[in-house]
């Protein structure tokens, strides 16, 4: 007889004879489950016992619901031993199609990165230029991904306190995206049922409160403090900061500190590292004048060039193999001097590197 079956990749349909034709078998699951269990076949094919068999319609809403049930409560769908992938931007005669964001998601193991200290703030600011723009382009298991690891970030500032500003501007940026393609353009854009989005969206505002309500707090030392350290040192530190954010939360924290934090030299050496290489900047470092307001400048130049990102750890691109990957984990690199073709990723860049 044909092949008959839901799937070219399924076995097929159980089916009996019967003096009016063929007649297809359905088995109830408490009988599927226990496999040594003798079915007598005449007794289910005879006219008598017809209510044994369920309709198609039943079968498939139970397969689906068992389905869906296992994907929402399935936390990571993709376990990969290789922490880098090929990004490949078209076909080849030895390679067909091209790498997608949402699969360089997935492969880069991000949920590992985030308990990385040099690496967090890179995954977040990678996070915040998705949310700003490519959130549309990642398909639904990208997207689930996302949200999976983005839940790991918020977890993690909350139990570490590290660096929770940034993390605010993540969840603003993505509530903004979120509410903006839900309410005003509509699902035709996001894959996936609207109702979920709206879930999603609902959850993000539940972590903005959970983050608004965070309370550090307050670490008992018995040894050297900050304020212990001489001013030379505590001006020193100061110097090493790039973020202005930074150097204004720290000056509220003492008298001392906030007289360091408004030093003109300090704020004169902020601007020369962030837009020295920008153009009409380039004299800068020459200005002597005493009469300049640093601190002003630095948030002029601000409002036009973009600030010079400084990460403990980045993703690195070989150019002779095309292979993104961590450093620390490596890849199947065959040129000579595989440190020459290293090439540090910004978050930027990686962005760019799926734009086709």
């Amino acid at each position: 007889m044909p092949f008959l079956g839901k799937d070219w990749r399924s076995p097929g349909w159980s089916w009996t004879k019967t003096d009016r034709g063929w007649k297809r078998i359905v088995f109830f699951g408490h009988e599927l489950e226990d496999n040594n269990k003798e079915i007598d076949l005449k007794e289910l094919c005879s006219d008598n016992n017809e209510n044994l068999f369920v309709g198609e319609v039943c079968e498939l809403a139970n397969t689906k619901r068992k389905k869906e049930f296992y994907n929402n409560n399935t936390k990571s769908q993709f376990v990969f031993r290789d922490k880098w992938i090929y990004v490949q931007k078209g076909s080849t005669k030895e390679r067909h199609g091209y790498c997608t964001l949402g699969e360089a998601l997935n492969r880069l193991d991000f949920s590992s990165a985030i308990q990385d200290l040099r690496r967090f703030n890179y995954v977040a600011k990678l996070f915040q230029l998705i949310a700003r723009s490519q959130l549309t382009s990642l398909s639904g298991a990208a997207q689930k991904n996302y949200f999976n690891i983005l839940e790991k970030i918020v977890r993690k500032v909350l139990e570490d306190n590290y660096n929770p500003r940034l993390v605010k501007e993540l969840l603003q940026d993505l509530s903004s995206t979120l509410h903006s393609l839900t309410i005003h353009v509509g699902r035709c854009v996001l894959v996936g049922n609207v109702n979920i989005w709206l879930c999603r969206l609902e959850t993000i505002v539940k972590w903005q409160q959970e983050l608004n309500n965070m309370q550090i707090p307050k670490q008992m030392y018995t040894g050297m403090s900050f304020n212990d350290l001489p001013l030379h040192m505590q001006n020193n530190i100061l110097c090493k900061l790039s973020d202005a954010c930074d150097i204004i939360n720290l000056g509220q924290a003492t008298p001392t500190l906030h007289i360091l934090s408004e030093n003109r030299t300090l704020w004169k050496k902020l601007c020369q590292f962030h837009f020295s290489d920008k153009p009409f900047c380039r004299n800068l470092g020459l200005t002597r004048g005493d009469n300049v307001d640093w601190k002003l400048m630095y948030f002029t130049l601000q409002k036009h060039y973009p600030m010079k990102e400084q990460y403990g750890d980045t993703l690195h691109f070989c150019k002779h193999c095309s292979i993104l990957f961590w450093k620390d984990f490596g890849h199947p690199c065959t040129a000579n001097d595989p440190d020459s073709c290293l090439m540090p990723i910004s978050p930027q860049h990686f962005i760019d590197l799926f734009k086709f």
